[in-house]
C-alpha cells in the first residue's frame, strides 16, 4: 500500500491523470468509495490504451512506407 497521500498522487500525476481526475478519486478514496475512484482510473487507463493504439498504427504505416521506399531502391 501507499504510505501516504502525496505519494498516491504523485504516482497519478506520473500515471498522466488530470487534475479533477486526481481530486475526484482521491475525494472517493477518502469517503470510502473506493471502487468509484477504481472505476474513473480505469477509463483513463483504457483512455491511454487506445493512444498507444493509435500510434501504433501511425508507426505501422510510416514502417510501411519506409519499407516501401528501401524496397525500390
Amino acid at each position: 500500500m501507499f504510505e501516504t497521500e502525496e505519494a498516491i498522487i504523485q504516482n497519478l500525476k506520473d500515471a498522466g491523470c488530470r487534475s479533477d481526475t486526481i481530486d475526484a478519486f482521491m475525494d472517493n478514496l477518502k469517503t470510502g468509495r473506493k471502487s468509484e475512484g477504481l472505476k474513473a482510473l480505469d477509463l483513463h487507463r483504457r483512455r491511454l490504451l487506445e493512444e498507444i493504439h493509435q500510434e501504433q498504427k501511425r508507426l505501422d504505416c510510416l514502417d510501411y512506407l519506409v519499407y516501401q521506399l528501401k524496397k525500390e531502391a
